[in-house]
């Protein structure tokens, strides 16, 4: 393994939303992140000590974006703002992940075709499958982008 950039580098997001903590791995079409369940998440429930379950799709999503995001670096250009158009067969095996747990976060390139990219990703602690799914995720070139920001002010 090698020394990647740290995740606040990889993803176009801001504190407190980035929800996992480093990439472990990243391959030509995958990633490897883990993610360490505590309070520093916003979704993190105070008084059961846990985050609910759920939570991992964004994980997931995240762990896309930071594979994304590394590409773009590795090519002289800046993480892209992307978007996860939904996920499908989303299964988890736990309702709560467990403060403390430290989850490790694969995902792994189907296809990619004019921004358009399908995913499959799964959620691992200590080597045992909690969470998986199928993720469709969307960049826009930065033309659309800007079109579709003058859209939405509309």
């Amino acid at each position: 393994m090698t020394n990647f950039p740290s995740i606040d580098q990889l993803l176009p997001h801001d504190d407190p939303m980035i929800l996992i903590d480093e990439a472990l791995d990243i391959q030509a079409d995958s990633i490897h992140c883990q993610v360490e369940i505590g309070a520093k998440n916003p979704f993190f429930d105070q008084e059961s000590q846990t985050l609910p379950a759920y939570v991992g799709i964004e994980f997931m999503a995240q762990s896309v974006a930071a594979w994304s995001g590394y590409h773009s670096l590795q090519k002289g250009e800046q993480p892209p703002i992307g978007f996860l158009l939904g996920s499908r067969r989303y299964s988890s095996h736990c309702d709560r992940f467990q403060n403390g747990q430290r989850l490790d976060v694969f995902a792994e390139k189907v296809m990619e075709d004019n921004g358009m990219a399908v995913f499959t990703a799964r959620i691992e602690f200590e080597q045992q499958i909690m969470a998986s799914c199928q993720l469709n995720v969307y960049v826009p070139t930065e033309e659309k982008l800007q079109e579709m920001k003058i859209r939405s002010q509309q």
